[in-house]
Parts: structure tokens; sequence; C-alpha cells
């Protein structure tokens, strides 16, 4: 397939039960602002964004029957340019929360991630890039309680160990750009 269209993942836009519920979750612990809401026919729709070049990066209608994990979407997953001292913050964060449930810190190598399930158990995760690109799937559990050089040490060695091939994640990123150049040429 050739196109001149450069498509980069912009929103998603989930049925909730409860809007309240679910925007109080998405505002007061993942810090997500609402930037626009009306009607939507008979239902209503909430935007909500933390970036100020996105209007919205996740939107919410309420039409969904009943809460419970989705049968056609395994998660959303957000990229974060926080550290993982604020990732960590997070994970505490959500520990506190009696609606979220699933609560899982998982490095794929490329990313240190928490993935959880909101209050109505939509698949929800939160990532930061690691210095590497590591061929996936790739997935091991994270502990939290090595500080971030321990941390940073044990992902390097725990992936070299299984035999997979690290490199600098800034040069797969520029190999991709100069992949995409040629595509548009």
């Amino acid at each position: 397939m050739s196109s001149t269209l450069s498509l980069e993942f912009a929103h998603a836009v989930v049925y909730v039960v409860d809007m309240e519920k679910i925007l109080d979750f998405y505002t007061r612990v993942l810090g997500f602002e609402v930037t626009d809401r009306g009607p939507l026919g008979e239902r209503e729709i909430v935007f909500l964004s933390q970036t100020a070049d996105h209007h919205h990066q996740i939107a919410f209608v309420d039409s969904r029957n009943e809460a419970g994990r989705s049968n056609s979407v395994d998660h959303l997953a957000f990229r974060s340019s926080g550290s993982l001292a604020a990732l960590r913050a997070l994970h505490d964060a959500l520990q506190a929360e009696p609606e979220v449930s699933g609560i899982r810190p998982l490095t794929h190598g490329n990313a240190w991630s928490v993935y959880f399930r909101d209050p109505e158990g939509n698949g929800i995760e939160v990532f930061i890039d690691t210095p590497w690109h590591v061929q996936q799937p790739q997935g091991k559990p994270l502990d939290f309680s090595m500080d971030d050089d321990a941390l940073l040490a044990w992902t390097k060695e725990a992936f070299e160990a299984d035999g997979a091939e690290l490199s600098p994640l800034g040069e797969f990123y520029a190999a991709r750009g100069e992949h995409l150049a040629q595509r548009s040429d």
C-alpha cells in the first residue's frame, strides 16, 4: 500500500456506563482535563486531553449498558514523557483506587508500563520509553521497589540474558523516519 498520508493515532472514543465516575477517575487520578462536552443525540460526549496540541486524546459517550471488560479492545495505551518516579507515583495512586483492578507493572524492554483496568473495566496502559529498542513481543514483571539505576540495569540485563538484542531507541526511530520518508517519495 502506498499513501501520501502520514497517520498518527490521535484519540479513542469509549462508551461508558457512569460518566461522572469515569470523569472523576480520568481527571483526578490520570490528570486529564475536560476540553469540551455536549449532547450527542440523546447521549452526552465528553472530550479530555492532557496536551495543548490535541483537542482530545480520549472521549467518553454515556451509552454503555454495563461495565466490564470490553470484548473488542484489549487496552488503550498512553505514552508519557515523564520519569520513572512519575510512573511509580501513578502505580501507587492506582493502588489506592478501590475501583481500579488488574494493576500490573510490566516492561517490554523498550517501555516500562503500568497496565490496569479503569473503574468500568477498560484496559489502560501508561508507559514511558526505555533507552532501547527491543524486538517484540516481550514482557517481564516490573519491580518498582528498585531505584532508577537498578531498574535500568536490571531491564538491560534481563532482556540480554534472554537473547534479546537491545539497540538505542533513537536509532530505531531514526531508521523508521528514513523508511517513511522513502515511502512518501
